[in-house]
């Protein structure tokens, strides 16, 4: 679906009607402090107010990608809205950071452009996941890796103080990443980097199919500013308490330390379908 001005105020428009009309448009997904939000496509921000959850978490490559004036209409939208962006995903699809043919620099020039686009939007985190941008190539030097990664860390964590950002390393599960698999690597490596600006984010998918123990969420509670989250058993929208065993301990942990960010949907799943069910479910555990 295009990005035109029109189609930005169509939904603002709607958006408008809705909210005259006592629709679930005020700010109450909130639970416990805790903000709550959807990963998805642009064109699905509309839904994220329709349906009350806080935020929407689009790509910032997506973002980064969109021709002027199909971001000045999305940015339009997004302003004209009580929901924000305050956190994007998926940094980069094409840059890379490990490997023999890195170059920081252009790097840096994408961040820069793309993190004063997300910061129009009301990002606050960006996380870095983006699989392939870290994939240690067949027989390079892990500790080769390890030290770029660091670099890359470093030098987008003052590109991120510039915008007033915050980057948060992402652990992906083994299928989608040969580094960073577990919250504690990614603990790990954020105190090596040591930039204010550098953090990490747990995902409640990833640390189930590594069989991560959720006390790493206690462990990292001062260094974690964002999560994700999904029904480990196919990667859906969480519905019940009886879908997984651990979600009480995790939630439980999650309310003990005091965390206060944002917790995003990232799975399968529509607003239409699963919206009513998955806000029921965090509000349960979290209120």
């Amino acid at each position: 679906m295009p990005y035109t001005s029109a189609g930005a105020s169509h939904f603002t428009r709607r958006a408008v009607l809705l909210a005259a009309a006592g629709t679930a448009m005020s700010a109450y997904a909130k639970a416990g402090g805790i903000e709550l939000g959807v990963c998805g496509n642009p064109q699905d921000f509309a839904k994220a107010e329709q349906f009350g959850y806080d935020y929407f978490e689009p790509s910032a490559a997506t973002i980064a990608a969109m021709t002027e004036p199909a971001f000045t209409a999305f940015r339009d939208q997004v302003k004209a809205s009580r929901s924000n962006c305050r956190s994007v995903n998926i940094l980069f699809r094409n840059q890379k950071v490990v490997g023999p043919d890195v170059n920081l620099d252009e790097v840096v020039n994408y961040l820069d452009s793309t993190f004063d686009r997300c910061r129009s939007l009301g990002t606050k985190v960006v996380v870095w996941g983006s699989s392939g941008s870290r994939r240690v190539p067949d027989g390079y030097s892990r500790d080769t890796a390890w030290a770029q990664i660091k670099a890359f860390l470093a030098r987008a964590g003052e590109v991120a103080r510039a915008k007033g950002l915050v980057i948060g390393i992402e652990p992906l599960r083994k299928q989608e990443s040969n580094i960073i698999n577990t919250g504690a690597e990614a603990f790990k490596l954020l105190h090596e980097v040591n930039h204010p600006q550098v953090k990490m984010i747990i995902d409640f998918y990833h640390l189930r199919i590594e069989n991560e123990d959720p006390e790493i969420v206690r462990r990292a509670k001062d260094d974690i500013v964002h999560m994700h989250f999904a029904n480990p058993t196919g990667r859906r929208w969480p519905h019940s308490a009886d879908e997984d065993p651990l979600y009480g301990k995790f939630f439980e942990i999650v309310k003990a330390i005091g965390y206060q960010g944002g917790l995003s949907i990232e799975g399968t799943g529509t607003f239409e379908a699963d919206g009513s069910a998955s806000m029921a479910f965090f509000r349960n555990f979290l209120g």
